[in-house]
């Protein structure tokens, strides 16, 4: 757990989350600022600050937090209709939390290229 990391006091249960699903891996939670009507962060227990931490540590189970959020996207109800995965490594990419961490947004449609 890093000490000042948001998203390890989330896990370590020191700070309150509206947990939609869990598994050894990681956790989901509702994000505050919702983007779209579903909006839910899945994140590893373990600390990696973003997706290049957690590619280059090897051993962490990358596909969990996919799982995850497939599971995520079918008990939200937008799995049929399609979802997005977003993860914002750095910050230029606007990663504002330095906790890897992927974004399940859905349940409306969405424009591409992203704002």
């Amino acid at each position: 757990m890093a000490e000042d990391c948001l998203f390890c006091k989330i896990v370590a249960g020191e700070i309150p989350a509206d947990v939609v699903a869990e598994s050894d891996v990681a956790i989901a939670f509702r994000d505050v600022s919702p983007q779209a009507p579903v909006h839910v962060l899945v994140i590893p227990r373990d600390h990696y600050a973003n997706v290049a931490e957690v590619a280059a540590a090897g051993d962490v189970d990358v596909a969990g937090l996919f799982r995850l959020a497939a599971e995520v996207a079918a008990t939200e109800g937008i799995a049929d209709e399609g979802y997005r995965l977003v993860a914002n490594t750095g910050a230029n990419a606007h990663q504002t939390v330095f906790h890897c961490h992927v974004h399940v947004i859905g349940g409306r449609p969405m424009g591409w290229p992203p704002g």
